[in-house]
């Protein structure tokens, strides 16, 4: 199995065991494609490892399906693997009462929900692996307070894996994240005149 070899050995007094098993955070962000692709990526890794899974999709829309979403939702409910809980956003959060129209929640309020449950599963250590779709730009948007999301990642309990996608990732929080991928775009149809495919983008 491919683990790869660090190239430098810090002097930290944990053992290479230890060392192996932090738990990270990782954030996948910049103007190229690919950012939540990547991330579902690693959820389907976690999913082969029996790892139970929340996914918190921030900004997209409720009408908005992505392929991933159905995939790894049969493979959650398949008893072979892990198991997958996936919330969204734009259908008002799965655990909040569908207000009166006009009651309506804010898209940042809603925003606000999601990272208190968030925190909320953190603490109960519910997930192994958490991704946070798009959440970085509630965070650039100043819905969600980036030095707050800072402290409640680096205190949170046990071995539990964050991934954070989306563009204008704060640099507070880029500093903090253990693994950081920038994707650039070099070409995409879209330059070309091309709209987004099925099977490609969603």
């Amino acid at each position: 199995m491919p683990q790869g070899q660090p190239s430098v050995v810090p002097d930290d007094g944990l053992t290479t065991r230890q060392r192996r098993n932090r738990p990270l955070v990782f954030v996948h962000t910049g103007i190229g494609k690919g950012k939540s692709t990547a991330a579902f990526g690693l959820a389907l890794r976690a999913w082969n490892q029996g790892w139970p899974i929340g996914v918190f999709q921030f900004v997209k829309s409720a009408k908005w399906k992505v392929g991933e979403e159905n995939a790894l939702k049969v493979l959650g409910a398949s008893g072979e693997g892990g198991t997958v809980a996936w919330h969204k956003m734009g259908e008002g959060w799965s655990w909040i009462q569908r207000a009166p129209a006009e009651g309506e929640l804010t898209n940042e309020d809603k925003a606000r929900e999601g990272w208190e449950q968030v925190k909320r599963d953190l603490a109960a250590e519910t997930y192994k692996l958490y991704v946070l779709d798009e959440f970085a730009y509630p965070m650039h948007w100043g819905w969600i307070d980036t030095d707050e999301v800072v402290e409640v990642l680096r205190d949170r309990p046990g071995t539990q894996h964050v991934v954070i996608t989306g563009r204008n990732a704060p640099q507070k929080l880029i500093d903090f994240a253990d693994l950081v991928t920038d994707m650039s775009k070099v070409k995409h149809p879209m330059d070309a005149g091309q709209k987004g495919q099925r099977g490609i983008e969603w």
